[in-house]
Order: structure tokens, then C-alpha cells, then sequence
């Protein structure tokens, strides 16, 4: 049995458990994965600042991000197809962050739908919203997000144009998953998994079922395809603003022209991130992406939030070092559900929050919110 010390191993149990298809969705990465890699090499390189006998008895690393309070300074980012990952997997996922005082954020391509998880869980959720060629139904969901109480919108930037993901092709990654005889074998050895999704609530995309809800799977996908919209603009996100009167974040900036921009239109966080490196290969690293962001609208109206091979605590130590107010993760997360459902978020959860508890402390750091460069022995 594998003794679970950190998110490494979560992983190696999650690509035991679930498809290849599945585990490689959430694995991998576009074109050479030379971003993907450059993700985590990048924030691995940078050193911490040992420091010693300072008092560091009385930790916190409770902060807020966009003003609600959370136990440490990270959310559960937007990611597609959580439900095949185990059954259920959004509603599980959503429960196991709010138990530990992080946010959620439920994607627009998720499998349980918004008010599937409305109707789970006590606390509002953020939803992160996909802008369609449809505006009418981008709009709806944006009504449903309303009706169920989220308390923030999460808008994605940076998927205008789908970047390809040669693994996905390979394993002939559909909604439901295609069974051709790889396939059919491999999910064969995984029963528990199988028999885990079966019984969820959903099979395919329930924000956007009721889109094409007499057709089939097949239409639905066909759908789906057509409507990532290469015209979008910040036109489209002032008019998301002006019918959202929540708060709203934006996902996926990585350029400091960009992010003078996405500050204007009063955005309450921008999230640094290359989409994991599932977008742009070749693109920089997040972390490499932050400082200059940062040096250009930190402090401003907006708080810069940090997203892109986010699995320890000292990751988290490092983005707020450089200047991030909050970090989000997505592999981490997924790996989790996989490897154990509601209890595998949870521990990937706590692994987190341990590793930046540990951190902190050997840094010399008691309060996560005064963190700085001075942690860094840059």
C-alpha cells in the first residue's frame, strides 16, 4: 500500500485508477510540453532562505482572497471533466475544499452541473465561465451561476482556440470516452473506477446538456466544438461585467501588457497561468511571468493571483515570495480525486497546507500574509 507523503504519490496512485485517457487529460500538456515542463522546472529552481532561531511558534496561514476568508492562500481551480475522473467528482471535490476553508471553482465543462453541486454542498462555489459563440446561452449560464449563489466568476482568457494536446488525440480522449479496443481494455482493468462514474449523477457535460438536451452525446460534442470563439475580445469581458455583479476574476494572463488591460476592467484578481501548459507550448512559465506582472499592476485594483505547476506548500511559499496574493491548483487536485475521491482532495489539500506551515517556519515566517522576497535566497 502506498504511504502518502506528498502530491507526487497522489499522482502514481491516480494513474493507477483511472483510464489513460483520463489521467493523461489531466497530466498532460500541448504540442512538446516544453511549457508544461518549464512550469514546474522554473518554480523548482528557485531557492528558499534558510533562517534560523527566530520564534516561529505561532503560525497562520489564513489570509483572504478577494476578500473572503481562507484558511491558506489557495483555491481549487476550473477544470474540465472532473466528473470522469471519479464519480460525482465535482460535488466531491467542492465538499472536500470547503471542509478545509479554501474555494472551489466548478468549470464550465464540468460533469455535474452547476445546480448538482448547488444542491450538495452548504457554501457558495465560484463557476469559471467559458465566453461561446452562442452568447445567449454564456449568458444563461451566467444566470444559473446567479440563481445558485456563487460568489465569484471565473472567466477564462485564454482559450480562444483550443491548443493541441497530441496525448488527447492518441487516446481518442471523447465525452463519453470513445470505446475503441485500447480503450475498452484498458478501462476493463479499472472497474472500480467504471463502476464509481456510473453511478455519479452525470455521464457528460451538465452545464451544457440542456443546450442540445434532445440530441445526442455525439450533437452535444459536435456543439461544444464549434463553440470556443476565436473573435472574442475585451469587448466580451465588459459585457460579462455588466451582467455579473459579483466579483469576477481573470484566468490565463501571462503577458504585463495583458495584465494592464485585464486590471482596467476592474477585475477583482488576474490569475497569472499558461492554462498549465495546455495552451501556448513554448510559452513561458508562469512563475517566470509573475514578477514582471506584479512589478506592473501590483497594488493596484486588482489582486494577482498565481496558477501553473502548483503541487507543494513550498510552491505556494514561492508565487507569494514573488508577489501573488493567492495561488490556485488543478493536476494537484485531480490527482487527489482520482487516488481517493473527497478523501484524496483532502489530502491533497492538507499536504499543502503542511508543506507551507513547515515552510514558513524554517523561513522564519509566522504570518503567510507578510510573506516576501526576504524568504527567497535570490
Amino acid at each position: 500500500m502506498t504511504v502518502v507523503t506528498n502530491v507526487q504519490d497522489l499522482r502514481t496512485i491516480a494513474m493507477r485508477k483511472v483510464p489513460r485517457a483520463i489521467f493523461h487529460y489531466a497530466d498532460r500538456g500541448s504540442y512538446d510540453e516544453a511549457t508544461l515542463k518549464a512550469n514546474r522546472a522554473d518554480l523548482a529552481a528557485i531557492p528558499l532562505r534558510q533562517r534560523v532561531m527566530i520564534d516561529v511558534s505561532n503560525r497562520s496561514t489564513a489570509t483572504t482572497m478577494i476578500g473572503e476568508p481562507v484558511s491558506m492562500p489557495l483555491a481549487i481551480a476550473p477544470t474540465g471533466l472532473t466528473g470522469l475522473f471519479h464519480g460525482d467528482g465535482e460535488i466531491l471535490g467542492c465538499r472536500a475544499a470547503q471542509a478545509a476553508g479554501i474555494p472551489f471553482t466548478l468549470s464550465t465543462m464540468s460533469i455535474c452541473s452547476i445546480e448538482d453541486v448547488a444542491g450538495a454542498v452548504d457554501k457558495p462555489f465560484w463557476f469559471q465561465l467559458y465566453v461561446m459563440r452562442d452568447r445567449k446561452f454564456s449568458e444563461s449560464l451566467i444566470e444559473r451561476a446567479k440563481a445558485a449563489k456563487c460568489s465569484a466568476l471565473v472567466l477564462t482568457l485564454d482559450l480562444q482556440i483550443q491548443g493541441q494536446r497530441h496525448m488527447d488525440i492518441k487516446n481518442g480522449l471523447a465525452v463519453p470516452p470513445k470505446l475503441t479496443l485500447a480503450n475498452a481494455i484498458d478501462i476493463a482493468t479499472k472497474p472500480v473506477w467504471a463502476a464509481k462514474v456510473l453511478m455519479g449523477k452525470r455521464h457528460s457535460f451538465g452545464n451544457l446538456a440542456v443546450r442540445k438536451e434532445s440530441d445526442s452525446l455525439t450533437t452535444l460534442s459536435q456543439w461544444i466544438a464549434g463553440q470556443f470563439d476565436p473573435s472574442l475580445s475585451w469587448k466580451d469581458v465588459e459585457w460579462v461585467r455588466s451582467i455579473w455583479p459579483g466579483k469576477l476574476i481573470l484566468k490565463g494572463v501571462l503577458d504585463v501588457e495583458d495584465a494592464k488591460i485585464a486590471v482596467e476592467t476592474g477585475a477583482d484578481a488576474i490569475v497569472v497561468s499558461n492554462h498549465g501548459g495546455r495552451q501556448l507550448d513554448g510559452a513561458v512559465s508562469s512563475i517566470s511571468a509573475l514578477p514582471k506582472i506584479v512589478e506592473a499592476v501590483g497594488g493596484g485594483k486588482s489582486e494577482i493571483w498565481f496558477d501553473g505547476g502548483v503541487q507543494s506548500g513550498q510552491d505556494i511559499l514561492k508565487a507569494l515570495a514573488l508577489g501573488a496574493k493567492g495561488c490556485m491548483m488543478g493536476k494537484a487536485f485531480l490527482y487527489g480525486l482520482a487516488a481517493g475521491g473527497q478523501a484524496g482532495v483532502a489530502k491533497a489539500i492538507e499536504i499543502m497546507r503542511k508543506e507551507l506551515d513547515v515552510s514558513m517556519a524554517l523561513t522564519g515566517t509566522k504570518d503567510v500574509t507578510k510573506v516576501d522576497r526576504s524568504v527567497l535566497a535570490l
